[in-house]
């Protein structure tokens, strides 16, 4: 849509004919939608699906990632005008991408939460799309697993983190944010040899094979070795990237529930991304972000980055191979 049009436009969150192009209208404006793309149930054609999980009911310290699909929404309002900087991509010309909102559960029936969400996402999946989730905690993204290994098989899972999410848990029953990737590996929905964890900082005595790089050592190695690994280990596979905001260091990525220091620095990870094109990426997340304990909304915004690098991961995996 050209700019001299924005003034003949509604919100074209609502209005926007066809799911292509970009939207020159106020950011402050409007509907908060991701990146102003078009609030839709509507699947047919659709090639990527951005939604949201505001659930968390499972976590171990502090609540209120409930609030973070939201908050992630408002904060990619800020710069809706324009091709991702650095990527030399333009994904919103080349593919149909819609927000489909949020899923829809019972929030005091919580045994029935993952069920719900796996619905959700196969529905999508079903469709021919694929998602980029904005959570909600990082349980989230085992029942999301659920749906896509159903769909491709055991996956690559590439995890920022700092913490790995890997503690035993072998009662099925339970739903905890730090034990569903051994729940994963278990079940089969991730392949721990053919996945990386990285920024990782808290101590776990059992990886279960999975390969990671610590914080520090992604201090010490630099971006291109990290990414060279994370390359190396993924390879061609079909591939699910999760996003813990907390890999992020509380200085860049306060508003979060179990923070810890030492992190990744945003702009690590922004590089990380970035060169990580190429890999045949099927979906993404990105969680924990809780906006009560960042009044800056700094944390949201580094969400949004992360999902619009998500976005062009997917692109090229789509596009560009």
């Amino acid at each position: 849509m050209a700019l001299e049009d924005a003034k003949t436009q509604v919100d074209t969150a609502f209005t926007r004919k066809g799911q292509k192009g970009y939207a020159f209208e106020n950011a402050f404006g409007g509907a908060t939608s991701f990146l102003r793309r078009t609030l839709t149930k509507d699947l047919t054609g659709v090639d990527l699906a951005i939604t949201g999980v505001p659930f968390d009911q499972a976590v171990s310290h502090r609540a209120g990632t409930r609030f973070g699909p939201r908050a992630i929404r408002e904060a990619s309002s800020l710069n809706p005008y324009d091709p991702p900087h650095g990527w030399g991509t333009d994904p919103f010309e080349d593919l149909n991408i819609i927000d489909y909102g949020d899923v829809a559960f019972d929030y005091a029936n919580v045994p029935e939460f993952p069920a719900t969400l796996t619905d959700h996402i196969r529905t999508i999946l079903a469709a021919g799309a694929g998602t980029v989730t904005l959570g909600g905690d990082h349980y989230i993204t085992f029942p999301i697993l659920r749906a896509y290994a159903e769909k491709f098989g055991p996956l690559s899972l590439i995890h920022f983190d700092a913490h790995s999410d890997l503690w035993p848990d072998d009662n099925p029953a339970r739903i905890d944010h730090g034990t569903m990737f051994y729940k994963a590996v278990k079940a089969g929905y991730v392949d721990p040899i053919r996945s990386i964890q990285i920024g990782i900082r808290t101590t776990t005595e059992d990886y279960l094979g999975v390969n990671v790089i610590t914080a520090r050592e992604a201090h010490e190695m630099g971006v291109a070795a990290v990414v060279a690994r994370t390359k190396a280990v993924v390879g061609d596979k079909p591939t699910y990237l999760t996003f813990d905001i907390d890999a992020l260091d509380p200085a860049f990525a306060p508003g979060t529930g179990t923070p810890v220091w030492g992190g990744l620095a945003s702009w690590q990870a922004a590089a990380i991304l970035r060169d990580l094109a190429g890999i045949n990426l099927v979906g993404g997340d990105v969680v924990e972000v809780s906006p009560p304990y960042d009044t800056t909304g700094a944390t949201a915004i580094a969400g949004a980055h992360v999902a619009y690098d998500l976005i062009c991961l997917y692109h090229w995996a789509r596009t560009r191979r």
